[in-house]
Formats: structure tokens, C-alpha cells, sequence
């Protein structure tokens, strides 16, 4: 079968707290698709009122591959690639264990670690973070984030023990599993991985209201400001997607994704986190560094969806 016959399942929703970014995000991609000739339609998982079962849901209408437009909880964390595996579809980006260990922040810093890829100092003791463990390891400020969410949802910057304390208490909110790691003073990039090349890098300047390039800077805000071209040197930007693709491979990621890393004042680079499914909407990176290269949305939608079709073959 040609990709061009084939019934693709967009999948986006989901029940997370990202999801109305990937409603917004599987739209885009629903209507890039269509616009290519494509035979696309989409399953909100879950759907509105969480009460719809996704096995059920993956079965009703026949597919042949998926777009995985879902970001953050069980869209990023393996569950669904985990299902669809077992229903032999094909889908696009990483597999189930990369995206498991991905969305884990805490068990991504380890790995990297061990293999002398550099990543912010952290608390490694994940189930037990408290004020005193922080304040014994690590110096203010910190940042606070939980280990298992997605588009820096939960994060928090702390300058003392009062914020620390907050800080603990919101992202325990998101999940059971605390991340705090050192705070670096520095700008911050991120470099998109398209079929293991990395795009151009963005440098990311958040407006004074937001300290952080947080979920409203990433999503809401329209005063950010993105950096293209990132303004590093030739030598330094080549180091910095090195680094990127580095990371993005160490975790075993394919198809795409997207690496975010800092930069400390002495000029090296610190990886914070890999994302298996990042956004596709209005304000998201990846579309950005595309088309800073001449691909449109719609050809990248088209490329990301022809890299997962041409890793299993036809069918």
C-alpha cells in the first residue's frame, strides 16, 4: 500500500493538563493533511468529558498509521504507542520506551549523567524531596518542576525557603515524583530533530513578566521572543545541535522531537529535557524552525507523517 491510499488517525485531546494545546495542535495537522490529499480524519482520545474509552475508540474506524498530535500524560508517556504496538499500527515519532523515559525527567537526567552528557545539577532522591534535602544539596535558586509533566507545566523558580515550599506544594499537584535542580542564569535555546537532523536553533527570551519560558509564555503570550537565527556563532551553534541530537538519540528517540538546553555564562551548554511530541500550534517551535529553512507546516506535517510510514515499509 502507498501512503497516499492509506487512512490516517490523527490522535490528539487526551485527558492531560496539555490538552487543549493538543487540540489546537491536532486540528493544524488534521487540516494539513487533508489540504495534502490525505485520507485523515481525528479521534479525540478520551474525548471532551474524559469518558470515552481509547481502545474502544482506536477500533470503531478502521486506520492504517497515526499522527500522534497528543501531548504530555498518556500521549507522551508511552501509553498509546504501547497500544498501538500491539494493534501493529504505525505511528509517528518515538517508541514506547523512549517516550516512557523522556517524559521522566528525573530517570532522562540519570542516563544522560552516566553517559557525561551535561545536564543541571538535581535531587536524584525524587520520592522524598523536601526543604531540608534541597537547601543540604543544592544552592539558591532552584527550579521545581514535576518529574512527569510536559510544556513546563507545575515549574517554579525559588529564591528562598518560603518559595521552595510553595513551589514543592504546586508541583505536587501534577505528579508524586519532585524534579529541583539548579538554576542556571543563562539563555535559553531549543533545537527542533527532524529524521535525526537538527534544525536551526531558537533562542527563547520570555517578556519580564514571565521569569521562566513557562506554559503561558510557550502558549499564551504574544510578547515572547524568538530568536531566528539564534544569534550563537557558527561554532557554537553547530555545538549546541550536536549536543541536541546527542541527547535526542542517548534517550532513543526517532522520527522527531524537540531538545531544550541552557546556557551557562561560562558558554557551555546544559540539556534540561527532550520532548517526543511537541507542539504543532500557532506559537510552536518546530513549525518555526521548518519553515526558517523554507518547509511549510503543511510539508512538515507531511514529513514527520512519510518518516513514520517509511521506518515500517509498506503494508
Amino acid at each position: 500500500m502507498l501512503l497516499k491510499d492509506a487512512r490516517i488517525a490523527v490522535l490528539y485531546g487526551g485527558r492531560c493538563a496539555e490538552r487543549e494545546v493538543s487540540l489546537e495542535s491536532g486540528g493544524l495537522i488534521l487540516n494539513a493533511l487533508k489540504q495534502k490529499g490525505y485520507d485523515a480524519f481525528g479521534i479525540d482520545l478520551y474525548g471532551a468529558r474524559h469518558d470515552r474509552n481509547p481502545i474502544d475508540q482506536l477500533r470503531a474506524e478502521p486506520f492504517d498509521i497515526a499522527f500522534i498530535g497528543l501531548h504530555g500524560g498518556e500521549g507522551e508517556d508511552g501509553h498509546i504507542q504501547a497500544l498501538l504496538d500491539l494493534m501493529s499500527k504505525p505511528y509517528t515519532g518515538s517508541r514506547q520506551l523512549a517516550c516512557a523515559l523522556a517524559m521522566d525527567k528525573l530517570m532522562t537526567k540519570k542516563l544522560w549523567k552516566g553517559l557525561g552528557i551535561p545536564t543541571p545539577d538535581y535531587i536524584a532522591d525524587a520520592s522524598d524531596v523536601s526543604v531540608e534535602c534541597v537547601e543540604r544539596q543544592l544552592s539558591y535558586p532552584v527550579i521545581v518542576k514535576p518529574s512527569r509533566e510536559g510544556s513546563t507545566i507545575g515549574i517554579s523558580k525559588a529564591d528562598n525557603t518560603e518559595q521552595l515550599m510553595q513551589a514543592l506544594r504546586d508541583a505536587r499537584e501534577y505528579d508524586s515524583e519532585i524534579l529541583v535542580e539548579e538554576f542556571i542564569e543563562g539563555p535559553e535555546f531549543t533545537v527542533s530533530i527532524i529524521n535525526d537532523e537538527a534544525y536551526p536553533a531558537i533562542g527563547l527570551k520570555p517578556s519580564e513578566d514571565h521569569q521562566l519560558y513557562d506554559y503561558e509564555a510557550k502558549y499564551l503570550a504574544d510578547d515572547t521572543e524568538y530568536r531566528l537565527p539564534s544569534g550563537l556563532s557558527d561554532d557554537d551553534e553547530s555545538r549546541l545541535k550536536a549536543l541536541s541530537l546527542d541527547a535526542y538519540l542517548a534517550v532513543g528517540c526517532k522520527g522527531w522531537g524537540r531538545v531544550d538546553v541552557m546556557r551557562r555564562n561560562n558558554g557551555d551548554f546544559s540539556v534540561l529535557e527532550v520532548n517526543t511530541s511537541p507542539g504543532m500550534t500557532s506559537h510552536s517551535l518546530v513549525p518555526m524552525a521548518a519553515a526558517h529553512v523554507g518547509i511549510s507546516y503543511q510539508d512538515l506535517v507531511e514529513k514527520i507523517l512519510c518518516s513514520a510510514w517509511d521506518s515500517v515499509g509498506s503494508i
